[in-house]
């Protein structure tokens, strides 16, 4: 298996999901393990004022790197996708997959498996294709929301987060109008029910801040002010247990 990923067009992912789709399958998933929302689940939510179809999800990590897999956990079921953590250091050479349990576990911090603007076309491709699935299944409206929420994830210090690139990305993932209307371009004659559906210009407005471990709580609060204060996003900030201290990790 490689230790690389390798991005797919839009085009090719969504001729492939199109074509699969025939034989009743998506991505080697079979039809009948498709979770349908209904509008009477009784474990529909709202978070940050959108209704989100089920409170399952997927973690950041490589797996939510990639379109086809973010596509692959909605068909599953999963509706609160947090996308892999970026960062402004986005060619490094590091052991792959970063987290390895073969054995033991082993997390390799400051990975990166793309590009900052390989993640966001990633992203990008991804919100588009969820649109389109929606679209084709018939799954409809969820009280005017698409029923999922694509989380941010960026780390690893404001120092990084405050990068030129690492900036760019947060707005485009808040303004994508540009980026979108070139691969509904690129769509149409695949898809030429494109023009029927709305998708938003809003990929996300909401991330979680993933610090390393050690980080200052003063510059974890820092981070957070300045991703709701300046960004103006709804924040979740991951916090490593061990800022509680031995006694009370230990009790826990």
């Amino acid at each position: 298996m490689s230790d690389k990923l390798f991005p797919l067009s839009l085009s090719q992912l969504l001729r492939w999901i199109l074509e699969e789709e025939k034989s009743g399958q998506i991505f080697g998933f079979v039809r009948e393990l498709f979770w349908q929302p209904r509008p009477d689940d009784p474990f529909r939510l709202e978070r940050y004022g959108r209704i989100l179809e089920t409170p399952v999800g997927v973690a950041a990590g490589p797996h939510t790197q990639l379109a086809q897999n973010i596509v692959s956990a909605y068909l599953m079921g999963a509706r609160y996708i947090e996308l892999k953590t970026v960062q402004t250091l986005d060619e490094l050479d590091v052991p792959k997959p970063c987290i390895d349990a073969e054995d033991e576990g082993y997390n390799v911090e400051w990975s990166q498996e793309l590009r900052l603007e390989q993640s966001f076309n990633e992203y990008l491709n991804a919100w588009i294709l969820l649109h389109v699935l929606r679209h084709k299944f018939g799954w409809g409206k969820s009280g005017g929301d698409s029923g999922f929420i694509f989380n941010m994830s960026v780390g690893y210090n404001l120092e990084g987060i405050l990068k030129p690139n690492v900036q760019g990305f947060l707005s485009r993932m808040q303004n994508c109008e540009e980026e979108k209307d070139a691969k509904i371009q690129e769509i149409r004659p695949i898809y030429p029910e494109i023009d029927e559906i709305e998708i938003p210009n809003r990929i996300s407005d909401n991330v979680t801040l993933s610090t390393m471990h050690g980080c200052p709580p003063d510059e974890i609060e820092q981070i957070a002010r300045y991703l709701m204060e300046a960004k103006g996003l709804h924040t979740t900030v991951k916090l490593n247990p061990t800022l509680l201290g031995k006694n009370e990790v230990r009790e826990l």
